[in-house]
């Protein structure tokens, strides 16, 4: 087992800064606050950017409008088609998040039945992959990175974040990223970048 997991190529992740950096700048604005949801959405749960395109009105929020604590997907990675495992619980943060977004779905005229889309385009349809990619590519310039991420590199940092903040529970990880096989999951008891950055800030020079 520790062969395999010493051949495992180390997931690259955002550190702490980096995240602050981009939920700030995408949060000033209310022009961004969708994106800021779908980048909060990405790492609060680990969901695959697909995953997140998919999501309709209904699976999100109850008749009221109030985001519910689990969310059940309909789409999902088909190399783990267990039903079972197939459900992500919405941080506290995030529910408040989307709480906010809801109103202003509702204040701008969206549709909000059960079976629209959660995250749409500015001409009313559900957003796309190359749009959303492209989106997030922009925010990371605007936020001054000096390195850039790709969109999946989200779910990394959500795992490695989990992974941690679970006292590197690695069960715990395998549930939160649905991973059928543990062996998915092991790449997260890599360091991360973040830890490498502690190590290296605490080194005399």
């Amino acid at each position: 087992m520790s062969s395999y997991i010493n051949e495992l190529v180390a997931p690259r992740t955002m550190t702490d800064a980096e995240v602050a950096k981009l939920l700030a700048t995408t949060g000033e604005h209310r022009d961004g606050f969708r994106d800021h949801c779908i980048f909060s959405l990405a790492l609060g749960t680990a969901l695959r950017e697909h995953e997140i395109l998919a999501l309709d009105v209904g699976a999100v929020f109850s008749a009221e409008g109030t985001p519910k604590r689990r969310v059940r997907l309909t789409t999902f990675k088909r190399s783990n088609d267990d039903p079972a495992m197939q459900e992500v619980f919405l941080p506290d943060a995030l529910r408040g998040k989307l709480a906010k977004l809801w109103k202003c779905k509702k204040a701008d005229g969206h549709r909000m039945a059960d079976d629209a889309p959660l995250f749409v385009s500015r001409q009313g349809n559900r957003l796309g992959a190359s749009t959303l990619r492209w989106l997030f590519a922009t925010w990371q310039e605007r936020a001054g990175f000096e390195r850039r991420f790709n969109f999946h590199q989200l779910r990394h940092t959500a795992c490695t974040n989990v992974y941690r903040a679970s006292g590197n529970d690695i069960r715990v990880v395998q549930r939160v990223a649905r991973h059928r096989s543990i062996r998915s999951t092991q790449i997260y008891t890599h360091p991360s970048d973040q830890d490498v950055l502690r190590a290296v800030c605490a080194v005399p020079c």
